[in-house]
């Protein structure tokens, strides 16, 4: 199933930017391999390609190293509009819809075997968008789980929350005990630690049948979830601050926040803004709404696309699945590209096998991260995430400020998406 065309969604200003050529017939005429051009910007993901091009001498793929974020989507789509799009290029799992709806991206689906066994249903819905087409190959995601400093929990005698309303105990306890530290903060600027809390809740802010889209970001589940911060803010038991600021930095060197809701790559994060503080944090599966559930949201991931433009569907495809099934190739993306891999079989290869040097003590680190991995719900992006989040840093913000009920700024994002949706041509129910 493919979207109806759309008008192009632009998410940055200067749309007239100078772009690559893609590659053009699977020879180049001179009977030559294959040349595929790649656009991307994980870290050293040269050292992975060079491993492809030297067992694949019939395709060979060239890297252009982007920025990323609005950015390359807006480099992409500009691209893509004057015909000249890279063959393949990386693509965060909220900006996937921008393409899918400007008729940008390929449909995999008839080049990729089985390889949907390969990953958790959650990582895999991020790149279906509940279709019966595959839009991408998922690269890596971003299970989210809870981090902890183990010394002072011990000191303030606190235990380790498993249900968000243990997690709400426990920052009352914290605080009732002392006024110089919280449990954690909640962050108006970043809206993808949102979107993360909103998934494992239940919530779902988009779904697409045919081209229709529905929109329910102010849903209960969602709503659920801001009270329950809004809540243990506006009780004063968890701080307001947002998070990469350098006080952030600070308080969690000094000890002032005691835990971070975060994601699979937070030890490298606390090993950069924390550095004293390493061996002191554990990690642990994410609070739960219901005891003894395994769910989670993503904060972050991304994915391996193959342009419409492209001439050599197949070979890039093939590319695409080896990237990041392969086990060659998922262990070079460990090691060089410190990325935590969305294949299954990858997130317990040899390459894992350690925990994060910042967590030495924690040596199942990695173990749970994969069991944590496999409760990622399902979670379809919408076109328009870009303003989604911008209203979020908004009105999330803005209901700080005031002292008011979260509530209020989750309807403020249904209504800002819904109407700058409409806005841009797409047929919206919700």
């Amino acid at each position: 199933m493919r979207f109806a065309l759309r008008p192009m969604v632009v998410l940055a200003a200067a749309a007239s930017l100078l772009v690559a050529c893609t590659s053009d017939d699977s020879s180049g005429g001179s009977g030559g391999p294959v040349e595929l051009s790649f656009w991307t910007w994980a870290t050293n993901i040269e050292q992975v390609v060079d491993k492809w091009n030297a067992a694949h001498p019939d395709v060979h793929v060239t890297v252009s190293r982007q920025s990323q974020g609005d950015e390359l989507v807006t480099k992409v789509l500009t691209a893509a509009k004057g015909g000249n799009a890279p063959d393949l290029f990386q693509a965060e799992y909220q900006a996937l819809p921008t393409f899918v709806s400007n008729d940008v991206v390929a449909d995999l689906a008839p080049h990729i075997a089985d390889t949907k066994s390969k990953f958790a249903d959650g990582v895999w819905a991020q790149v279906t968008l509940g279709t019966e087409a595959v839009y991408a190959i998922p690269q890596d995601s971003g299970p989210m789980m809870l981090y902890y400093r183990t010394d002072l929990f011990q000191q303030f005698g606190l235990t380790v929350p498993k249900t968000w309303d243990e997690f709400a105990a426990t920052a009352r306890a914290l605080r009732a005990k002392t006024t110089a530290n919280f449990l954690t903060t909640f962050s108006s600027a970043d809206p993808g630690w949102f979107a993360g809390l909103a998934q494992q809740a239940g919530g779902k802010w988009w779904s697409v049948g045919g081209d229709t889209w529905t929109v329910d970001i102010d849903d209960a589940a969602t709503r659920r979830a801001a009270d329950f911060w809004g809540g243990l803010v506006a009780e004063g038991v968890i701080d307001d601050q947002p998070m990469y600021t350098p006080e952030w930095n600070k308080a969690l060197g000094d000890g002032t926040l005691l835990a971070w809701p975060s994601a699979v790559w937070a030890p490298g994060v606390l090993e950069s803004v924390a550095a004293p503080t390493k061996g002191k944090w554990a990690m642990v599966p994410m609070p739960q709404w219901s005891a003894g559930e395994n769910k989670t949201g993503n904060w972050g991931g991304s994915s391996t696309a193959v342009s419409a433009n492209s001439h050599n569907t197949e070979a890039a495809a093939r590319f695409a699945v080896w990237l990041n099934t392969d086990p060659v190739a998922t262990e070079a993306l460990v090691t060089a590209g410190a990325l935590y891999p969305a294949a299954r079989d990858a997130q317990s290869g040899p390459a894992l096998a350690k925990p994060p040097a910042f967590m030495p003590d924690q040596t199942d680190f990695y173990v749970q991260a994969k069991q944590i991995a496999e409760g990622a719900v399902g979670w379809t992006w919408g076109p328009n995430v870009n303003v989604t989040y911008q209203t979020y840093k908004d009105a999330f913000g803005k209901a700080i400020t005031d002292r008011t009920p979260f509530a209020g700024a989750v309807e403020t994002m249904h209504r800002s998406t819904v109407d700058d949706m409409r806005k841009n041509g797409f047929k919206v129910s919700g």
